[in-house]
């Protein structure tokens, strides 16, 4: 058993470079909060996967998601079911080095991890 995490908002996972993979209906949610037609999105916010199988989110220049505005994410309220269940569906060892999340205080909250890194 893995226990919970609570996001604190505090940006350090939109920070480093990786994967975040979009899909459609995400796009499409994404692209309305913002207030952009969705082939705009995916021109401004967005990159060809590596295993060409799908869109991802674009980084920066400097490794940081392209949709950070300091600890704000620009799409926080919709934002890509990946970065919703981070760190908590996640196997990513290096979070707790930078991540300001916290342990949940509730004992239900004590799940298995299901997914990888990849």
């Amino acid at each position: 058993m893995t226990t919970r995490y609570e996001c604190q908002r505090c940006g350090a996972c939109c920070r480093w470079s990786g994967q975040v993979k979009v899909s459609a209906a995400e796009i499409d949610a994404m692209a309305a909060h913002l207030g952009m037609s969705v082939s705009a999105f995916i021109e401004q916010y967005t990159r060809l996967r590596p295993d060409r199988r799908g869109l991802m989110l674009a980084d920066k220049p400097n490794g940081e998601c392209a949709l950070l505005e300091g600890v704000d994410c620009r799409v926080h309220p919709v934002k890509p079911q990946q970065c919703r269940t981070f760190p908590n569906e996640w196997n990513v060892p290096q979070f707790a080095e930078h991540c300001r999340a916290v342990k949940s205080q509730s004992p239900e909250n004590d799940v298995p991890q299901t997914r990888s890194e990849n």
